[in-house]
């Protein structure tokens, strides 16, 4: 079975068999990943923020994120949770960041915004809305995570991790225990994987609702090292 959306930036859902000829070779995305590399060449988190990009846009998953709706949230957890931070490491906030709070609001507001499930179907019709769609999770993620490794006591910043996270596994849960399939773009292709609509939908928000916290869970750690550094350091 096709999926309905050919017109996706990933192409057409792929069946299993064809997977792995589904590599995306998109001029245009190759080059400005080739310039995010340039930019970070001599920087090891920022490097590995085009490698996750380029899992979550080049590779098969990309063409897989077509066909179902937990290979969607797949990558939008990578973008949010993995890119995200990796990248606001890369290039860290010399002050402030900014209101952390606001962050907060903002990032969650477009993470739940694009996963309601109007949006999220014309997201994945429309390519203008799809790339709105993949710049608004990754800036908004990015302004968030500056925020959080901005230089300011490392409790707030780990408190509004641990919010971040409960916002999307907030929505992980409503997705998983939802009575219906929600996303038309879904409801064909995953026979193809033998899955139903609504088995995709519940994989898809357990991913998010359990593994999506373990990046939130390092950069929690990370911080909580920041702090400990930060307090024998005063202390000697």
């Amino acid at each position: 079975m096709a999926s309905s959306l050919d017109g996706l930036y990933c192409g057409p859902a792929p069946v299993p068999d064809a997977l792995w000829t589904r590599w995306n070779l998109d001029p245009w995305l190759l080059v400005m990943l080739a310039v995010l590399a340039l930019v970070f060449a001599r920087n090891g988190r920022g490097l590995a923020a085009v490698g996750v990009l380029a899992i979550a846009f080049v590779s098969p998953l990309c063409a897989l994120s077509s066909a179902l709706f937990a290979a969607r949230v797949a990558h939008h957890v990578l973008l949010v949770a993995v890119a995200a931070p990796l990248l606001a490491l890369a290039w860290p906030a010399r002050r402030g960041g900014g209101s952390l709070p606001l962050a907060f609001a903002v990032s969650t507001a477009i993470l739940w915004f694009w996963h309601a499930p109007p949006a999220y179907d014309r997201a994945l019709a429309h390519m203008g809305l799809y790339w709105v769609m993949q710049f608004t999770l990754l800036l908004s993620a990015l302004w968030f995570w500056r925020a959080v490794f901005a230089p300011r006591p490392p409790v707030e910043g780990i408190l509004f991790i641990v919010a971040g996270f409960a916002q999307m596994g907030m929505l992980g849960a409503l997705l998983t225990f939802a009575p219906d399939p929600l996303y038309a773009a879904h409801m064909t292709a995953p026979f193809d994987w033998g899955l139903t609509p609504l088995g995709d939908q519940r994989l898809g928000g357990l991913l998010m609702w359990v593994p999506a916290g373990l990046p939130y869970a390092v950069a929690a750690g990370l911080l909580a090292r920041r702090g400990w550094a930060g307090l024998r350091g005063a202390a000697a």
